[in-house]
């Protein structure tokens, strides 16, 4: 490789780590940085330099910036409306008794599709709490296995913001990736299963009393299950079945299966303009094109479920100003992600018209690794650097870009390997760290076990459904 090319490659990814790591800029103004450097270390001129980041900021956001914030608003709705607490109880009661890990692996599965996982651990470790008093089951296993299925979509599956800015910057097909993800996130889900199940017993002992303490400040005073012991005792209160239902969370007020409309309607028509658009010319599928072809572009798909959640989810009298304010706040906190996702771009456009983007494809084509690791290594290196997962996918499809055009591999195959390397390792400088060890009541040495551990290993069962994959797309 060049070495004023190459040169101009480290310093532009050592300005955008430096800037993320050890300034108190973001990622949007990292990702811009190091798009700078880059065109003015590879020689291009000012004012070629400022047209090729602009225009690559606004090509990269004109097919996927409403995307991502029509898929938060439908999380924000499903969030607010009660339908995510409805999913989680179905699950439960589809489990059964015996089963309630896989139960909250489930929900979290589902649920972090649209609704961040952050949040999703919020609404949902009440239930899990509930569970764990009502049938003795160790807390820590169950909270790992909701935060396992909540991390498992959150990182492969659109239209989660990361994996959907992926889609956008390689140039994948939506809906090949979508259901490609979807296939590898069932099978990692046993794999969340036997690692709660062999954890949980583990690290129970090892709750910190402090910790719980805050925690439940925290649930009682967002009206959470409250405390007590279970199994019948002083104020229990028995189902039919004989449960301990007095610390049960109420039931939301709308229906699980409700809940499920915004989420399956557009997955089904960006799934269906795949399928139509594969299908043979004058076969039965082939009639369906120009309906889907419309209804299943990604924006059309996701307007259509955000007006069925706007309209089936909230309680009935629900205010109309309540449910913009939802509305608002979900454009709020899909602002940055679409920044970011925009300055992705920007940089992936730097380094195709600075010649660096194709002197790193043809450098990396000589590596004795797979051409689907490539992606796959950078995520996971850009993730142990800044804890970030969806920052991690964002550098790792804009640098890989221009091999993926290159080489031949598929985009959706590109996609899947930058989402899985992301998955690797979470800790201190990852904010769902915090959240789900503080939340479960670990610290230290145990809270690593527990969710480093998790992701290492979610990380690492990712590999071989990688290689899968790419023999089945190419």
């Amino acid at each position: 490789m060049d070495p004023l090319l190459l040169a101009a490659l480290l310093l532009g990814v050592a300005a955008v780590v430096a800037i993320i790591l050890w300034t108190r800029l973001d990622a949007f103004v990292g990702l811009l940085a190091g798009a700078l450097v880059t065109g003015a270390v590879a020689g291009m001129s000012p004012a070629d330099l400022l047209e090729t980041v602009t225009g690559g900021f606004g090509s990269t956001l004109a097919g996927i910036g409403i995307v991502i914030g029509l898929g938060v608003m439908i999380g924000k709705v499903l969030e607010e409306s009660g339908g995510a607490d409805a999913l989680a109880k179905m699950f439960v009661r589809l489990a059964g008794k015996g089963r309630e890990d896989v139960a909250m692996t489930a929900t979290g599965a589902v649920v972090s599709v649209p609704v961040f996982c952050d949040s999703g651990f919020v609404i949902l470790h009440p239930l899990a709490r509930s569970l764990a008093r009502r049938y003795g089951k160790p807390l820590v296993g169950l909270s790992l296995a909701l935060a396992g299925g909540l991390a498992i979509t959150h990182h492969l599956v659109p239209p989660t913001p990361g994996p959907l800015a992926a889609v956008g910057l390689l140039g994948a097909d939506l809906g090949t990736v979508i259901v490609a993800a979807l296939a590898m996130a069932v099978v990692l889900m046993p794999v969340v299963v036997v690692y709660s199940r062999v954890m949980g017993p583990r690290l129970e002992p090892r709750l910190d009393p402090a910790l719980a303490a805050e925690r439940d400040a925290v649930h009682a005073g967002s009206g959470g299950d409250g405390a007590g012991a279970p199994g019948g005792g002083s104020g229990a209160v028995l189902g039919a079945d004989g449960r301990d239902i007095s610390e049960e969370p109420p039931d939301p007020p709308v229906g699980a299966l409700i809940a499920m409309v915004p989420l399956l309607l557009p997955l089904a028509l960006i799934i269906g303009n795949t399928v139509t658009g594969a299908a043979a010319p004058g076969s039965f599928l082939a009639r369906f094109a120009p309906f889907f072809s419309f209804a299943g572009e990604p924006a059309i798909a996701l307007l259509v479920g955000l007006v069925a959640a706007v309209y089936l989810l909230p309680p009935k009298g629900t205010p109309r100003t309540t449910v913009v304010g939802w509305l608002t706040a979900a454009a709020a906190s899909a602002g940055m992600i679409v920044f970011v996702t925009g300055a992705g771009g920007a940089f992936g456009e730097v380094l195709r018209a600075s010649g660096v983007g194709d002197a790193l494809a043809e450098a990396v084509a000589a590596w004795p690794v797979p051409l689907v690791l490539v992606p796959f290594l950078i995520a996971t290196f850009v993730r142990l650097a800044q804890g970030s997962g969806t920052v991690a996918i964002i550098t790792a499809a804009t640098l890989s870009a221009p091999l993926v055009q290159s080489s031949g591999l598929d985009p959706a195959v590109a996609v899947l390997a930058a989402c899985s390397g992301s998955m690797v390792f979470s800790y201190v400088s990852d904010s769902y760290f915090w959240v789900v060890t503080r939340f479960t009541g670990l610290s230290g040495g145990a809270a690593m076990k527990m969710w480093s551990g998790m992701t290492t290993v979610l990380w690492l069962a990712s590999l071989p459904l990688l290689g899968v994959a790419a023999l089945v797309l190419g």
